[in-house]
């Protein structure tokens, strides 16, 4: 390997490195081998070119980094030390330990200066495309001649791994389509996984690929190149058109007995190879040693950073003064505030009108929102007619400029667009959605378990929500999708019953802070009537009594979306036959969970037993609102070929198999 040019850079990248060493071996766990070979290029980019303040990691206009290789956490939890973030060495030497802010992959909100919760492989490389995205929108949407208040990069370190998995394909290729010139990743090219060296499982050309892609691809031949890494950077930075893959050769495990080797990938080095790296680099034996000209010469990043953000906030006042409006609707963005009179916008159904599908319905409330709402943005994977996500009046996310606008077309790529959806929610100052059929939320699990992890304000719009799908049969109508995101902490799931619920669902979701879910008809449903029913309320509570019993309360028939309206019929049959019968929409388990138990049994009281859930999905997990003594109408076998009315009435969920297990439960 090239020696290190300067002995200041070489004493910065080996206390980098032996930092990292520390801490694994400190905590007798983790990854020692990513950092020691990527600690140059990642000193390059902090030291030479990165634009953030230590002391408000926030600062809308900084530079977004990510770990995408979230495994080597030592390493940015070593830089963040370093250059001046609220990291402590006592932080450094906790690592991996209760309640420590450095987790073993970089956890977002957690430790100060990680921008993305990263370690999945491949979905720290697609959320970056999200940030330099929602970069480039919002730079289009705000910045004016002489006045540009939006100017920053994105970048990465990726690793064999992350380039491996298909999400980052997916991400890599929508990257060069819609032009994101200002999205730098450096590859750690090291040749080494987990199970061996790279040859086992990837012998692709990844330049070749990269370039096919669209990308402009560098090769640095050396790790520890210092100016040849920043001349690559340097050439990255001057390319405006075509994000840049750096690709970087470096050494596992560099300075180890283990290097080139995949023993330095996920372990600790040993005592004994611990001590033989500080030999190869000269360093002393005392643990979490830091020489003082090196903290001297990192920590210039708090006065660079406090300078750069200074000078920006003169650029603001100066936008402000020239552009008051957009000044202060930026401003409000960035504090993710929503406009006054937000809720009015919101439109009212007709129930005198035809039924209409809840994906029809999202698609009005959607257009009803944007003009109001005007850092709302999303669009679908390539679903845009059916999930009815088009913003009308606004352009594509490829337009440059003003033309730079709204409606992202994903393509087929579910995996990409959940995690560009989290990585547009965390950049700030833009409200995201996705979307796609329901039964294709499995391929963004993990985007969504990222953004239930995160608590980004990250909204996903699932249409085709059940067999109701019809004609296409098993593989496109959803069966435990329902259940298997409800059990995920943190996520919230609206299934809405009639176009007014759909409409209060997404003031849920625009007034939550996390992550939300809607789940949309296909098919058309009739349209509650908001005069006769609370359904405003009943939706923000996350469940409600919508309609009534007649006399006394003997039966609660609870459901959600479509199959609220079975209730009902049901109930006008029951209540005929003198049973009291009660109809709770449920259309959030997780908001209304969180509500006061005495609003949770005034809508279910407890010593009302029979209760009979209807819903067009999995059964297990109703025992929680049926009880004991209830019973569940739901489907617990995939779904078949035929019209969706037709499947639906065949598994059940007709109006006399609904009312005979409600007289069954009566006895």
């Amino acid at each position: 390997m090239a020696e290190i040019q300067g002995d200041l850079d070489k004493l910065c990248v080996n206390t980098i490195r032996m930092l990292a060493v520390d801490m694994v071996e400190a905590a007798n766990s983790g990854h020692p081998g990513m950092p020691l070979g990527a600690a140059t290029m990642a000193y390059v980019l902090w030291d030479r070119y990165l634009k953030h303040n230590p002391a408000n990691p926030q600062w809308a206009d900084r530079d977004r980094f990510i770990l995408s290789a979230g495994h080597g956490s030592a390493l940015l939890y070593a830089l963040l030390h370093l250059t001046g973030y609220d990291l402590t060495l006592n932080d450094l030497k906790a690592f991996r330990q209760w309640e420590s802010k450095t987790a073993g992959h970089p956890e977002y909100g957690l430790c100060p200066g990680v921008e993305a919760t990263t370690g999945p492989l491949g979905q720290g490389f697609a959320m970056g495309v999200g940030m330099a995205a929602a970069e480039k929108h919002l730079a289009g949407r705000l910045n004016r001649p002489g006045h540009t208040i939006v100017d920053h990069y994105t970048y990465a370190i990726v690793s064999d791994g992350d380039l491996m998995e298909g999400v980052a394909s997916e991400a890599a290729s929508l990257a060069a389509t819609l032009g994101l010139g200002k999205l730098i990743y450096l590859y750690d090219d090291n040749k080494i996984s987990i199970e061996g060296g790279t040859e086992l499982a990837f012998t692709e050309d990844v330049g070749g690929r990269f370039e096919a892609y669209g990308w402009q691809v560098l090769r640095v031949e050396e790790g520890d190149d210092v100016e040849a890494i920043m001349t690559a950077i340097d050439a990255a930075r001057a390319e405006t058109s075509r994000p840049s893959l750096v690709m970087v050769r470096t050494h596992i495990g560099c300075g180890s007995p283990k290097q080139d080797s995949a023993a330095a990938h996920g372990e600790p080095l040993g005592a004994e190879a611990a001590r033989a790296t500080r030999a190869c680099f000269g360093w002393p034996s005392d643990p979490f040693h830091i020489p003082p000209e090196v903290l001297s010469h990192l920590r210039q990043a708090r006065e660079r950073g406090r300078q750069a953000e200074d000078q920006w906030q003169q650029t603001l006042a100066a936008y402000l003064q020239a552009h008051p409006e957009d000044g202060r609707q930026y401003a409000a963005w960035l504090k993710g505030q929503l406009p006054p009179g937000w809720r009015e916008a919101l439109p009212v159904f007709d129930p005198a009108d035809q039924p209409l599908a809840t994906r029809v319905a999202s698609g009005q409330v959607i257009n009803a929102l944007a003009p109001v709402v005007q850092n709302l943005i999303g669009g679908s994977a390539d679903l845009a007619p059916s999930t009815k996500t088009v913003i009308k009046g606004s352009g594509d996310l490829r337009g440059t400029g003003p033309d730079c606008g709204r409606n992202i077309h994903f393509g087929v790529r579910e995996h990409a667009m959940g995690a560009m959806v989290n990585g547009m929610a965390l950049h700030g100052g833009l409200i995201p959605y996705g979307a796609t059929f329901f039964v294709f939320s499995d391929f963004m699990r993990p985007a969504l378990r990222l953004a239930a992890l995160m608590q980004t304000k990250s909204i996903f719009v699932f249409t085709h929500d059940s067999l109701g799908v019809g004609e296409d049969g098993p593989t496109h109508q959803p069966v435990e999708h329902l259940m298997a995101l409800r059990v995920m902490p943190g996520f919230r799931v609206v299934r809405p019953a009639d176009a007014n619920e759909t409409a209060q669902a997404w003031a849920l979701a625009l007034a939550s802070d996390g992550p939300t879910a809607l789940v949309l008809s296909r098919q058309n449903l009739p349209i509650l009537d908001p005069r006769a029913y609370p359904i405003a309320s009943g939706v923000a509570a996350g469940g409600y009594v919508l309609s009534e019993e007649s006399g006394a309360l003997k039966l609660i028939l609870i459901a959600t979306g479509a199959e609220v309206h079975l209730a009902l019929d049901a109930q006008k049959v029951l209540q005929d036959r003198g049973v009291g019968a009660r109809v709770v929409s449920l259309p959030c388990w997780e908001v209304f969970a969180q509500q006061p138990r005495e609003y949770r049994d005034k809508v279910l009281p407890p010593a009302c037993k029979a209760r009979l859930a209807i819903e067009a999905g999995a059964s297990l997990g109703w025992e929680r609102w049926v009880g004991d003594g209830g019973a569940v109408i739901g489907v617990d076998r995939f779904g078949a070929s035929a019209p969706g009315g037709k499947v639906l009435a065949n598994y059940g969920f007709n109006l006399d198999n609904v009312v005979a297990r409600a007289q069954d439960l009566l006895g």
